[in-house]
């Protein structure tokens, strides 16, 4: 089984996943762009019971574009988000890719709010495209 390490820029908050993610999007909407200072967030979504989280966080709460809330974990050290979880989806722990600092980790076959993507941001070829 694969175990795969997400952790912040300091190293104090952590995540350790066990198998593979069960979806793997970016998301493009304006709030992910806020918060990764990037033109898109990428994410993979693991069942709770395969991620261990230590360190200490802290926690941001916003309502996403599609009305759902959404909980941040994030470093009170370095800021880095280091994991989060939707209210519709208690049994799933969202992850930005980024975290893994894995250039080898799959890309993503989904691809959300794409009317907000930036025209010069490429989407892998295979991914479902939802505006």
């Amino acid at each position: 089984m694969t175990t795969r390490r997400a952790a912040c820029s300091c190293g104090q908050l952590n995540a350790a996943t066990e198998g593979e993610p069960v979806r793997i999007s970016m998301c493009h909407c304006l709030a992910c762009q806020r918060r990764t200072g990037s033109t898109f967030g990428a994410q993979a979504r693991f069942p709770h019971d395969r991620v261990s989280i230590s360190g200490t966080s802290a926690q941001y709460v916003r309502t996403a574009d599609s009305g759902d809330r959404i909980t941040f974990h994030f470093c009170p050290a370095c800021g880095s988000t280091v994991f989060y979880q939707q209210d519709p989806e208690p049994d799933l722990v969202a992850i930005p890719v980024g975290a893994f600092a894995d250039p080898s980790f799959p890309a993503p076959t989904v691809s959300v709010y794409e009317a907000r993507r930036h025209a010069w941001t490429a989407i892998p070829p295979d991914a479902e495209h939802f505006d």
